[in-house]
């Protein structure tokens, strides 16, 4: 163990006409500072992360951090990006100045602003995490990226059609209870399985509900190492961090294979001494169905191609066996590229906290982070767990 979260916040996702980058940014700083019960001035560093790549017109955003309280001027802050992916970035970098003993607490913070441009602009921005010199997807965003690996994976293993709707089902369900969620309602199987007026195809065999939203929202927490979190009101330990970075064309990888995360997982459970089995729940990059299939497979669930049974057969249930996304996910939480990372970590800690109320899973021991950006290039894994 290097690091612990000991304090946290988390804005509504959504679309939120009435709150800026930098509103956002203020407010998450602001309370995960409190909830850590610490003075702004106690902060050593700040790592914010977000992609934008012209979702907004102002960037160059870390010193907006310092917004939040004047205690917080003169304090070193950087800015963080790796796709969506973004936000675990800025957490391992705080990891990293804290094991160097360079920072006693740091404050981490992710955010994105993406309702504000038309879709068809934001599609565009976001093919940016793709490798346009080959990967060209025209108006379908990446969307049409996840498009391409499904049907290659339903080429290889057959359609898994009822896989990724159950996979839907379960996250829109999860997220029904979760009152920061983007989508709060829960559509049931026979809706995200059939293609309706109100779930149509949106590229090629992707339907709305096998597609994660776009959204505005941030997430912050507050960081500080092992002995000094000893003293703090709650703690949550990592117990295993590890970011494996892959390819970035997809023509110099097996992109059904997941090898990036598969290693991702493998190294972080190896470092944590623990079996996939041990963890309690997971909260796993669910961008689109089809990748947390394939996630399952990566974390070692099932053998590849067969990851659909871990949900159909209720594996991946809130009350199965190894819960996933019990947070209800990208799918229904909202995926604000740069605010999901942090997103995913302080969902995790609310668990092991056992402060997660409706969304809380039972007697929570370990969790599992998987945040991935672009199809598997970025990959990060963290176990977590209650430091007492």
């Amino acid at each position: 163990m290097t690091a612990c979260i000991v304090g946290w916040s988390h804005s509504k996702f959504g679309k939120l006409d009435d709150k800026t980058q930098e509103d956002l940014i203020v407010e998450v700083a602001t309370q995960a500072i409190i909830d850590a019960g610490i003075e702004p001035k106690d902060v050593d560093a700040i790592y914010l992360g977000t992609f934008n790549g012209g979702l907004v017109e102002q960037d160059f955003p870390a010193s907006l951090a310092l917004q939040a309280d004047p205690g917080l001027r003169f304090k070193p802050a950087t800015r963080l990006e790796n796709a969506c992916a973004t936000g675990t970035a800025a957490i391992f970098q705080g990891l990293n100045a804290i094991a160097a003993r360079k920072a006693r607490f740091v404050l981490c913070i992710g955010v994105e602003k993406m309702t504000s441009a038309p879709n068809d602009v934001v599609g565009n921005i976001l093919l940016k995490a793709s490798y346009r010199k080959e990967e060209q997807f025209g108006q379908g965003g990446f969307a049409a990226v996840f498009d391409s690996i499904q049907s290659k994976y339903f080429q290889k293993y057959g359609d898994q059609s009822d896989a990724t709707a159950m996979i839907a089902a379960k996250n829109h369900k999860n997220g029904s209870v979760n009152p920061l969620a983007h989508m709060q309602r829960d559509f049931g199987y026979e809706f995200c399985r059939n293609v309706s007026d109100k779930n149509p195809f949106v590229v090629g065999g992707l339907k709305r509900t096998d597609c994660s939203m776009v959204s505005d929202g941030a997430a912050a927490l507050v960081m500080t190492d092992v002995q000094t979190a000893l003293g703090m009101k709650k703690a949550i330990a990592f117990r295993a961090s590890k970011h494996v970075q892959d390819f970035l064309p997809m023509s110099k990888r097996d992109v059904i294979a997941f090898e990036g995360p598969a290693k991702a997982w493998a190294d972080a459970l190896d470092e944590a001494g623990l079996d996939v089995w041990d963890l309690s729940f997971a909260e796993s990059h669910d961008c689109f169905t089809i990748a947390e299939l394939i996630e399952y497979e990566a974390m070692g669930l099932t053998a590849p191609g067969q990851g659909a049974k871990a949900v159909m057969e209720g594996w991946t249930q809130k009350d199965g066996k190894l819960p996933i996304n019990p947070s209800g996910g990208l799918k229904a939480k909202g995926h604000p590229i740069g605010a999901t990372g942090v997103s995913m970590h302080v969902m995790a800690a609310m668990q092991l906290n056992g402060s997660a109320g409706a969304l809380q899973v039972k007697n929570p021991k370990i969790g599992g982070v998987f945040n991935m950006g672009g199809v598997a290039v970025a990959n990060y894994v963290s176990i977590l767990e209650p430091l007492r």
